[in-house]
């Protein structure tokens, strides 16, 4: 696990393990998919890959019998838009049994084989025959995943946007001023667009932190989902700087905001296809469309305060999490406003005995320079550029966007930081 550290207002290198990022696959759109095994250890990772969060829109049918159960089924039934067809036998098996599949299949049908032939001179041939990919047995539920999704999602087509969703263990913890200097510091020092979206309809404080006040925002779109579109949603943006935008909220009381579960699908799927980072601020709560945003994001970022109800709250929101993103990295989470005089505090080292893991930053308490720039509408960066704090924010940005390069040693990712204070002292 990388950890960063600030204590004092200075950074404390500590011991650094690699993180293990799993490859960025796409969400799988709203498909048919029918598979026909011939083993339980197959047919085990195709339901597994079924209740995976980016299999959560396309619709998985497993059966038994291979080819032979495939062929016989689509005689006298339309096919789906995906089939995923197993053969344990020889190549000419496999490739007889193929054939028999396209004169039932209907056009537009992809094809995914698998097998347990290592046969370049096989594979080609599959190619010609017109199969999409071929998987070799056995097989585990990511290269499913990431088969299904890659027919979608051309190699040479725009990259399908990462989302961060940052949320805090309880109220009033930061989570929002961590989230929106994260996404000001992607945008500036990893040169990537990117979309700050406000999930906070009646509370949100992005427009006073970016200093913006537009006529539109999220709340525009929730309210009209039949009009969600690339178009509609770039109307909707707001620019803060060259490569960062802000889908605000209207942070206004004149209504109520009971969102369904699936209200910000929509945009999500918009803001995925058109940019490359989309970091959501999603408010400390517990509602159906909560708890989907944090299942279905590609990262999580929970950021916590150092007593016991962040702790407590920290750890139920892992453990829930972990439990629904099985094939994920586990949530992240940082220790925010550490170190305010005369208060008790849990240490860190405590938090990651409980948590079983250490956090990724711990950031002290700095009430002149947070206050300033929420005051001014600025970020951190912005009111002291060489300020530590601020160059943590831009190695988290590089952490949850999959950028960190980590090597397990003690200077690592922090090196260049730390040689610049110690000529600074």
């Amino acid at each position: 696990m990388i950890k960063f550290a600030l204590k004092g207002g200075e950074p404390e290198a500590a011991a650094m393990d690699v993180v293990a990022r799993e490859p960025h696959i796409a969400p799988v759109p709203r498909i048919s998919i029918q598979a026909f095994c011939t083993t339980p250890e197959t047919a085990a990772a195709m339901q597994a890959a079924s209740e995976d969060r980016r299999m959560a829109k396309a619709h998985l049918k497993i059966q038994m019998g291979g080819t032979v159960a495939a062929v016989e089924a689509y005689r006298s039934s339309p096919t789906p838009n995906v089939i995923i067809i197993e053969s344990d036998g020889r190549a000419d098996d496999l490739l007889n049994g193929l054939d028999s599949l396209a004169e039932v299949c209907d056009a537009g049908t992809r094809v995914i084989a698998i097998g347990y032939l290592n046969d370049i001179v096989l594979y080609r041939e599959l190619v010609r025959r017109g199969v999409s990919d071929y998987l070799m047995a056995p097989v585990d539920t990511l290269g499913i995943i990431g088969a299904v999704s890659g027919l979608f999602h051309a190699p040479d087509s725009k990259p399908v946007g990462r989302t961060v969703a940052v949320v805090g263990a309880k109220g009033g913890v930061g989570a929002s001023t961590v989230a929106h200097n994260i996404a000001w510091s992607i945008a500036r020092d990893l040169g990537l667009d990117a979309v700050v979206a406000d999930l906070d309809l009646p509370f949100g404080t992005a427009g006073l932190d970016f200093n913006q006040d537009p006529p539109q925002g999220i709340a525009d779109a929730v309210s009209s989902p039949d009009r969600i579109d690339v178009a509609f949603v770039d109307r909707l943006l707001s620019k803060c700087t060259d490569h960062l935008s802000l889908l605000a909220a209207p942070a206004t009381l004149e209504r109520v905001y009971d969102l369904g579960a699936e209200s910000f699908d929509a945009i999500f799927d918009v803001l995925r296809a058109t940019v490359p980072c989309i970091v959501l601020d999603v408010p400390h709560q517990w509602t159906g469309w909560t708890r989907r945003t944090l299942l279905s994001a590609d990262d999580i970022l929970i950021v916590a305060a150092p007593d016991l109800a962040n702790l407590r709250n920290a750890k139920s929101m892992i453990d829930i999490l972990k439990a629904g993103r099985s094939n994920d990295h586990r949530p992240f989470y940082l220790l925010n406003q550490v170190g305010v005089p005369k208060r008790p505090e849990i240490k860190a080292s405590d938090f990651a005995k409980a948590l079983d893991d250490d956090p990724i930053a711990t950031i002290p308490f700095d009430p002149q320079l947070f206050g300033t720039a929420a005051n001014n509408g600025q970020m951190v960066a912005e009111v002291s550029a060489k300020h530590p704090t601020a160059e943590l924010f831009q190695q988290i940005g590089q952490l949850v966007t999959g950028r960190a390069e980590v090597r397990k040693s003690r200077g690592s990712l922090l090196t260049p930081l730390l040689k610049k204070l110690r000529l600074q002292s």
